[in-house]
């Protein structure tokens, strides 16, 4: 029997990414395993890619948890990497509390997930030292989230800041540009590359053609957020076309790690 899970997702009102990539990894999963997903979304204001707006949007995400408590979704997931990367070093695990004490105050309890805790926790799922990341975000922005990414215990070995500051043109950029993009990274020593650190770039439809053409890794924030979502559900975390972050050999070796 099929079981019927609701998602739910914090994303800024600009974002338009999270609900087409999240859904159509999930979709593809649909296709290979029972459950079946619906998708909820609740808003936190911002326009601009900017340490200042994304400060003011975080301090909307508990109304935003608590509107999502109201459909009694199953899990929740924060949608925006950089907004919890730029507050500081590891801030998605006060983010994750305080939203899990959000929901359970509002009756409904779920799974909290954010899509910065997501990256990082995959990255060490994988066993990464040395990676190489691409953002949309300007250059001050990128920094912050090197800085958080080598602090949680990773080597950034290169990074390709975008610059691009209005969010709504982030989400309008073409995914396969990402494959040019990756001809300017220098992922010598790598051992994963994150093709776009950030939930808003779409990045979906290239990953496995940059797992081909590297022959590493290659992950999405969008992806790995999808990943611990699932695993926070008990729920096999694969989906065809994703990645490593959602493949099935990914899986295997993940649960032949785990202690007897």
């Amino acid at each position: 029997m099929s079981r019927n899970i609701r998602i739910g997702q914090i994303v800024p009102s600009s974002n338009t990414t999270m609900e087409t990539e999240i859904p159509a990894m999930l979709r593809a999963r649909e296709t290979i395993l029972p459950e079946r997903f619906s998708f909820h979304s609740a808003r936190m204001r911002m326009k601009k890619v900017t340490k200042e707006e994304l400060a003011a949007m975080d301090a909307q995400s508990l109304r935003c948890a608590v509107e999502l408590a109201d459909a009694e979704v199953d899990v929740i997931g924060y949608a925006c990497l950089v907004a919890i990367m730029s507050a500081g070093r590891g801030y998605h695990r006060v983010s994750e509390t305080q939203l899990g004490q959000a929901v359970q105050e509002a009756g409904a309890p779920c799974p909290i997930v954010t899509s910065a805790g997501a990256l990082v926790q995959v990255l060490g799922e994988l066993g990464t030292r040395n990676v190489a990341i691409i953002t949309p975000y300007l250059r001050p922005l990128t920094n912050l989230v090197v800085d958080y990414i080598q602090h949680e215990g990773f080597n950034v070995l290169d990074s390709i800041a975008l610059e691009i500051p209005d969010n709504l043109e982030v989400g309008r950029r073409d995914p396969m540009k990402l494959l040019d993009d990756l001809k300017r990274l220098d992922v010598t020593g790598a051992d994963t590359v994150v093709l776009s650190a950030c939930v808003q770039m779409p990045s979906l439809d290239a990953l496995s053609r940059a797992e081909d053409i590297l022959g590493l890794p290659v992950l999405s924030a969008a992806a790995c957020t999808t990943r611990m979502m699932l695993k926070s559900l008990d729920l096999d975390p694969v989906a065809p076309g994703a990645g490593t972050a959602l493949s099935a050999s990914f899986q295997r070796l993940s649960s032949e790690a785990l202690p007897l």
